[in-house]
């Protein structure tokens, strides 16, 4: 068992560390810099590279898609329920309850789990729950238009060239491929180093909120990744990769949403630390379970 769990966790696990005794040790991380090192050269090239060599049909890659949105719904509607029952703020804790960390924890387990296909998959997962929430953030917890952030990410681009490749069977040139797999090797690395380092100043003010926040959000997202993956009959890498990544912890994205809108910000950081500790408790179960 623990020579199946060790090679896909240890790597996550000691990468995160890394970026957490960073911070603890007080030197200099230009986190805003790193961040658009990922968000515009980093995470396109690594969607670019993930969807180009994704050795599946156009219709698998339709399928998952068409997967992650559903889940995204189910758990977006089912979150409001309990919450609108509860009697929580919808603006401020609807949106950590739906958005997992996809990106920073997801991608990496995906890649050690399943190898490269694993990666390609929970890559067009990841760009559905990164597009979403830059549409769904900004309107709902800020009513602000969206269209700015979605023309001025490179994301989009990356997926559209992404996907027009797979569909017609066309590969990139071999240099520009071989650029575009390189600078797509930043993505992870500096996604886990950013993950450590933000946990690292996050703070817990509210416990009895934040392990209430992030525990519903670990269960909800593992309920409704296993439900939809029943649903759609997944199976295989394509079934671990869509119940990895759905119960996945609090995005750390949601804490920035939070903070530039004011929406619960300390209660958000503290639900995203505990529910990433959380994660890791059951990280070697869960990765068990899907394999």
């Amino acid at each position: 068992m623990y020579q199946q769990l060790i090679p896909i966790i240890g790597p996550v696990l000691i990468c995160a560390l890394l970026g957490y005794g960073w911070a603890r040790s007080g030197l200099p991380f230009e986190r805003e810099f790193i961040t658009r090192i990922i968000m515009n050269i980093g995470a396109p090239c690594l969607i670019l590279n993930g969807i180009s060599n994704l050795e599946a049909e156009t219709t698998e890659f339709a399928k998952i898609l068409l997967t992650s949105i559903t889940i995204l719904a189910t758990t977006a509607v089912s979150g409001a329920l309990v919450l609108r029952i509860l009697r929580q703020p919808l603006r401020s804790f609807l949106p950590p309850v739906i958005f997992g960390n996809t990106g920073n924890l997801g991608l990496p387990l995906c890649l050690f789990a399943f190898g490269t296909e694993g990666l390609g998959l929970a890559v067009a997962v990841y760009l559905v729950y990164s597009v979403s929430q830059f549409i769904f953030g900004p309107l709902f917890q800020g009513r602000e238009p969206a269209w700015r952030t979605l023309v001025t990410t490179p994301m989009i681009y990356a997926a559209v060239i992404g996907v027009t490749l797979l569909a017609t069977d066309t590969p990139l040139p071999k240099t520009l491929a071989n650029t575009v797999q390189l600078l797509g090797g930043l993505a992870i690395p500096l996604m886990l180093l950013a993950l450590g380092y933000s946990l690292a100043n996050f703070r817990v003010t509210r416990p009895a909120k934040a392990i209430g926040l992030a525990a519903f959000r670990l269960v909800l997202g593992f309920s409704v990744g296993v439900g939809v993956a029943e649903l759609f009959d997944l199976s295989g890498t394509m079934r671990g990769v869509v119940i990895i990544e759905s119960a996945m912890p609090l995005a750390v994205f949601n804490f920035l949403l939070a903070a530039r809108y004011d929406r619960h910000p300390d209660d958000i950081a503290g639900a995203i630390l505990v529910s990433t500790i959380l994660s890791f408790l059951t990280m070697p179960a869960l990765i068990l379970y899907v394999l």
